[in-house]
């Protein structure tokens, strides 16, 4: 696995890091060669000087002593030779050298030759040369220095040139998760950053372009599959109206006019689910969402074999459509058809209980009968989604011995009102 990149503000930071070690060393350098040039001009000049001054002086009058100082001292070999010039001196050219002595730091040697004879002139600047070592240790703390102040600039002006980038991203973020048109080039300035801006502005658009599609392709859809549904349903009830029908048909019908309102419902929340709707939430009364929940299943749960029990107080945070739509498909998954029993609906503390009992078997605990529907497995896979949309948590406890019940947690009114 690859190591992830350094962050912008990272690598901002790295490139004022590295300009501050390159300036500062480019100052130490050109310091030090300053320093230097300037120690061989003034000793150049010294030199020189002195060697000049001597030789008019010992013209007009030989008998003028060289100096002999700890700092300077002079030497003189006349033509014929004679003279005292210490040996490693001298075999040493006309001109300015600096002793390789290690020991004899900064002693600079001046060897001229006049009309008098070669003159040599001996000029110790060892303490100067401490000095410039000194002068490195400046500078090597000035790159130092340099480069730790550059890293800690480059910190703080990257993190205040990001601002923008950090605006942009937060704007980004706060875009919905539905599709929409943005501005957001308007808010940054004219620059990359702009770019960048009007590069996800022209992506945002094309996604609502592609979201408008996708809109008018389910509305379409939606027309097209109702219709084979309705006429279904349509032929069914006429076919249960008519007295002539035995009872085998007309269970059969009732089956299929069940099946065809679950498909109508399952075909809402699928067709809702994809077309991203967010539902419009509000305070629902709890005992007239059940029962007209309940009455909308007939005749699936009416009717002389079955009741229905409703027990409910206060209210929840919901929409009516989604609501109505999430409850059906729940109690069809509980009911068993054509089987006599007991419906209870409850709803208490911020919490639904749907529970189907059927007559005989709850109190004797025996396996179901061989009438039990073979889809009432959980099912929920849609509804799940829906419920997820709502903020409802479905929790199916089913178990072959006893009722089944499933329990439904939504949020309160209050918690509503919060968000």
């Amino acid at each position: 696995m690859s190591p992830r990149p350094a962050t912008l503000r990272r690598r901002v930071t790295l490139a004022y890091t590295l300009l501050g070690f390159l300036l500062s060393l480019l100052f130490a350098a050109a310091t030090v060669f300053i320093a230097e040039d300037y120690e061989h001009i003034i000793v150049d000049e010294i030199l020189r000087g002195q060697a000049e001054d001597y030789s008019l002086r010992l013209a007009a009058d030989p008998s003028v002593p060289l100096p002999q100082t700890h700092r300077l001292s002079g030497y003189l070999r006349r033509a014929d030779g004679s003279g005292q010039v210490p040996a490693e001196f001298a075999q040493l050219p006309p001109g300015i050298h600096e002793s390789d002595n290690e020991a004899a730091d900064g002693i600079h040697i001046g060897v001229f030759d006049t009309d008098l004879g070669r003159m040599f002139f001996v000029i110790d600047l060892s303490d100067i040369e401490r000095m410039e070592l000194d002068l490195n240790w400046f500078l090597a703390a000035v790159v130092v220095l340099g480069t730790g102040i550059a890293g800690w600039l480059g910190w703080i002006f990257a993190g205040r040139t990001l601002v923008p980038v950090r605006k942009l991203a937060q704007a980004v973020d706060a875009l919905p998760a539905r599709p929409q048109i943005s501005d957001l080039a308007q808010t940054v300035s004219d620059d990359e950053l702009g770019k960048l801006a009007s590069a996800i502005d022209r992506y945002q658009a094309r996604l609502a372009e592609a979201d408008a599609h996708e809109r008018r392709l389910y509305a379409d859809a939606s027309h097209e599959l109702r219709t084979p549904i309705a006429v279904v349903r349509a032929s069914a009830e006429v076919l249960l109206d008519d007295p002539a029908a035995s009872d085998y048909s007309r269970q059969r019908l009732q089956r299929l006019d069940r099946g065809m309102r679950e498909l109508g419902d399952l075909l809402d929340v699928l067709l809702d689910l994809a077309r991203r709707r967010e539902p419009q939430l509000e305070t629902l009364d709890a005992a007239d969402l059940l029962r007209e929940t309940a009455s909308s299943l007939a005749p699936a749960v009416d009717g002389i074999r079955r009741t229905v029990e409703i027990d409910a107080a206060g209210g929840l945070s919901g929409a009516q459509r989604e609501s109505l739509l999430l409850l059906r498909s729940v109690i069809r998954r509980v009911l068993s058809p054509d089987i006599p029993g007991t419906l209870s609906l409850r709803y208490a503390d911020s919490q639904f209980r749907i529970v189907f009992s059927e007559d005989g078997v709850a109190a004797s605990g025996g396996p179901p009968t061989a009438a039990e529907r073979s889809d009432r497995g959980s099912g929920l896979t849609l509804i799940g989604r829906l419920a997820t949309q709502l903020g409802w948590e479905i929790d199916d406890r089913r178990a072959n011995d006893r009722p089944r019940e499933i329990a439904i947690r939504v949020p309160s009114p209050a918690h509503h009102a919060d968000g």
